[in-house]
């Protein structure tokens, strides 16, 4: 079975079903008594899921995965077009995006998808080269937000610059280099996040086209976030920042 197409766990295959997700078949570990299994085996027959009850060693090639006694096959993580996203519009909402260079950990992602869909990301977009796969182990990390918030994949990130740019959406980067503070600048109104990678930030060629960057004030001395702590921590600013201009 091709992994990238496999997930682990109750909550994650709960949440590919709720979100009309094609699971293909389900594995469910004979002998557990969960009753959390059982409501998740009784929501899949009504779904006309296929189960199967196989032995504890089916799971021997999972044992590093939280499984919880139950796998299944899904297809692929469905993404998009750039500009379909940007051509359906954003209803009344200015719009708010986030772009990913080079994060290659399947965890950090899935856990920035899972902050992206709490505050409300119209989109994140990857590169179709150099990121982490939307596997198994990135849907399980986002706890199913990986099928709430839509996913553009583009050839290069400064084509969705480029086109960003051409939709007056401005991009402002993360950058511990930057002089401004996140919390000074404004990024209650139309805004791109752009975010790279732990070991070498944002590339610089896609670093001098961005609008302005902005960093994050650190009291210690510690070398930096991890990046999924670090977007988060940008996101809720900006949701902050776009509550408090709704509330004014």
């Amino acid at each position: 079975m091709d992994k990238s197409l496999q997930i682990f766990g109750i909550r994650a295959i709960q949440e590919a079903l709720e979100n009309e997700q094609t699971l293909d078949k389900v594995w469910i570990q004979q002998g557990i008594k969960s009753p959390l299994l059982r409501q998740l085996e009784q929501a899949l027959r009504n779904k006309g899921v296929t189960i199967s009850f196989v032995p504890k060693e089916k799971f021997n090639s999972s044992r590093h995965e939280n499984h919880q006694g139950v796998m299944a096959r899904i297809s692929p993580v469905a993404t998009h077009s750039l500009e379909d996203i940007l051509d359906m519009g954003f209803g009344n909402e200015p719009p708010f995006l986030l772009l990913l260079d080079h994060i290659t950990d399947p965890h950090n992602l899935g856990a920035i998808l899972r902050t992206a869909a709490a505050t409300g990301v119209h989109c994140v977009v990857l590169p179709n080269s150099g990121s982490a796969p939307l596997n198994g182990t990135t849907v399980k990390t986002s706890a199913g937000a990986i099928f709430e918030v839509p996913i553009a994949k583009v050839n290069h990130l400064k084509d969705a610059v480029f086109l960003l740019q051409d939709h007056d959406i401005p991009l402002v980067g993360l950058d511990e280099k930057a002089t401004d503070i996140a919390y000074k600048t404004d990024l209650s109104g139309p805004i791109a996040m752009v975010m790279g990678s732990e070991e070498k930030g944002i590339h610089p060629s896609l670093l001098k086209l961005l609008n302005t960057c902005v960093q994050l004030p650190m009291v210690s001395k510690v070398a930096s976030l991890n990046v999924s702590v670090a977007t988060g921590l940008i996101l809720y600013e900006a949701i902050r920042q776009r509550h408090h201009r709704l509330d004014q």
